[in-house]
């Protein structure tokens, strides 16, 4: 059984910074894509950043294309997703999902979920 515990959450002002982490537990970390997801009041879930098993390849919404920075430390099975230049329209909870093939977790999602941390960020 897969786990994947998020953290980093939490208020900051527009244009503050914040790191989300999630650490996985129940796989062989480095041969799986890992992402982030995020879910609005009132709107679906929708993809912000993925990356490959290697950390070789990653990809962004073009919403947060500039300001976010997805990462991965496979010896500490963590992926990371550093948030900077923050907007009011960033707030939301934040998902880490993990899928075996990069393409399908981009679009539809991983295979498991965290419990999603929330991030505030006030105007």
């Amino acid at each position: 059984q897969v786990q994947l515990v998020e953290s980093g959450g939490g208020l900051v002002q527009t244009g503050g910074s914040l790191r989300l982490s999630c650490v996985a537990s129940g796989r062989t970390f480095a041969w799986y894509a890992m992402g982030w997801f995020r879910q609005a009041p009132g709107k679906e879930r929708e993809f912000v950043a993925a990356i490959s098993g290697t950390g070789s390849s990653t990809y962004y919404a073009d919403s947060v294309k500039g300001r976010f920075t997805i990462s991965r430390d496979n010896a500490k099975n963590t992926v990371y997703l550093q948030m900077n230049s923050l907007k009011p329209e960033d707030t939301a909870v934040y998902y880490c999902t993990i899928r075996s093939s990069l393409t399908p977790l981009r679009t539809v999602g991983g295979d498991y979920w965290g419990q999603g941390t929330q991030v505030t960020v006030s105007s």
